[in-house]
Order: C-alpha cells, then sequence, then structure tokens
C-alpha cells in the first residue's frame, strides 16, 4: 500500500468509528506502530484528524456510531484521569449522591474514598467497582432494562424509582456537546439520566474536551442547566467557549 492510500485509509477508519486505537489500526493496515503514530502526526498538521491518548478521534462534528466500551476506557485516559481528581475535591463526607454510566464515571468510582456516603447509581460497573471497597458506603443500584454497551439500567422501573429519589449532586457524562446541548446515543439512556438530574441540587458534567463541538442522537440536557463542567485543559483553549455558559474547573 502506497503511503498516501495509508494516509486515506486511516482517516476513512477513523471517520467510520468516531475514534480509533493505534494498535487497531495497526492491525487493520498491517503496519508498525511507529508508522502508525507517524501518519497521526501528519495527518493532525493536515487537519484531517485529531490525535488523542492512545489513538486519534475524527474531526466529523456526528459521530456515526457509539464507541465500544473497551474503546472508549482508553481513549483519553490521561485526561479523565486528570477530570477525576478534580472532580473529587467536590464530594464530601454524609452526602448523597448519583453517579451515571460512563467510563469517566468508573474511574471516579474507582478512585473514590469515602467513609460515609450514599450513592445511587444505574450503572452496573459503577456498582461493582464501589461494592469491593472496604468502607461504609451505602450503595444502591437501580435496575430495570439493561444497555449492554454501557452496561447501565434506564426505562420504566429505572425511571420510577429515580423519581422518588433526590440528591446533593449527581455526576454524570455524555458522548457530545454541541450548541449547549449535553447528548448521548439512546433516547433512553438519556431520558433516565435527565429525571436523576432533576433531582439533584447540585449537577456535575465530567467531560473530556473531545466532546466540544461534537453531535450525538439525542439531547438530554442543556449545558445552563448544569452546575459546572469538570473538564480538562487542551491546546485549543476549549474550556474558554464553555465558560461563556456554564462554571467550568479545569
Amino acid at each position: 500500500m502506497l503511503k498516501e492510500e495509508r494516509l486515506n485509509a486511516i482517516v476513512s477508519l477513523v471517520d467510520q468509528k468516531g475514534a480509533i486505537k493505534v494498535t487497531e489500526i495497526m492491525e487493520r493496515l498491517n503496519v508498525s506502530d511507529m508508522t502508525v503514530r507517524r501518519d497521526l502526526t501528519e495527518l493532525e498538521a493536515a487537519g484531517r484528524l485529531k490525535r488523542v491518548h492512545g489513538g486519534a478521534s475524527s474531526l466529523n462534528t456526528y459521530r456515526p456510531h457509539e464507541l465500544s466500551h473497551d474503546d472508549k476506557q482508553i481513549i483519553n485516559s490521561v485526561e479523565k484521569k486528570e477530570i477525576v481528581q478534580k472532580a473529587l475535591s467536590l464530594i464530601h463526607e454524609e452526602e448523597t449522591i448519583f453517579l451515571g454510566p460512563g467510563t469517566t464515571i468508573e474511574l471516579l468510582a474507582e478512585a473514590m474514598e469515602f467513609k460515609h456516603l450514599r450513592v445511587v447509581t444505574n450503572c452496573l460497573p459503577v456498582f461493582e467497582t464501589l461494592s469491593k471497597k472496604k468502607n461504609a458506603l451505602t450503595i444502591y443500584l437501580v435496575g430495570g432494562e439493561m444497555r449492554l454497551l454501557t452496561k447501565s439500567f434506564f426505562g420504566e422501573i429505572a425511571n420510577k424509582a429515580l423519581e422518588e429519589m433526590h440528591f446533593h449532586k449527581a455526576f454524570f457524562s455524555c458522548n457530545a456537546l454541541k450548541d449547549n446541548k449535553i447528548m448521548t446515543a439512546t433516547i433512553e439512556e438519556g431520558q433516565t439520566q435527565a429525571i436523576a438530574l432533576d433531582n439533584s441540587i447540585e449537577k456535575y458534567l465530567l467531560m473530556d474536551t473531545s466532546k466540544v463541538e461534537k453531535q450525538d442522537f439525542y439531547s438530554f440536557y442543556q449545558l445552563e442547566e448544569v452546575t459546572a463542567v469538570v473538564t480538562n485543559k487542551d491546546k485549543f483553549d476549549t474550556s474558554k467557549v464553555l465558560e461563556k455558559v456554564v462554571r467550568v474547573i479545569y
């Protein structure tokens, strides 16, 4: 395969998936790690994609389909860990909090070391992580129909349960943010999250800047309705755009 063909193939793969890992490009195109990383640097300089930790993401605003859970865990993992450290400072003992689905929220659950906290979640990985901790956490898993991709529960059973609960704070994530609309891949999952947010005094959106100016299928909340966005700094000063609408913690 000629270099130009390889570069076009990489861009095509990135646009098809929305984001892709270096290892997957290596396997799909049968090239070395060094070649892929060199190509990604060249393509980013040409404005054809965006480099992220462990791979690359598309510059197309609309995500063609949702990434797998494994892909989400790898993409922007460094930025997500930075976001988690900032979010931890917002949680205090004796509070009741809601944790939504998402790999950033899963990392938050993993990092939590509180002794007296009541946590409600509709995300199975978050529940499993918290249940292994040797502390006095009170943990509730809201059930219902499970979405396999995110391992989160939604639907009538989950919604009715959340309608009767009230939280000091909610921590949630999203797939995309554009025109002040917070978006996710499915109506059902978005509706369940919106109920929990409506019943929270404070609402914190944990989101790395790669999701800004992207689009997904369903808008479930407005940016101006959240208490703050917890995000990372980037070379494009993306957080400055958010600060026009909402408090930004970075």
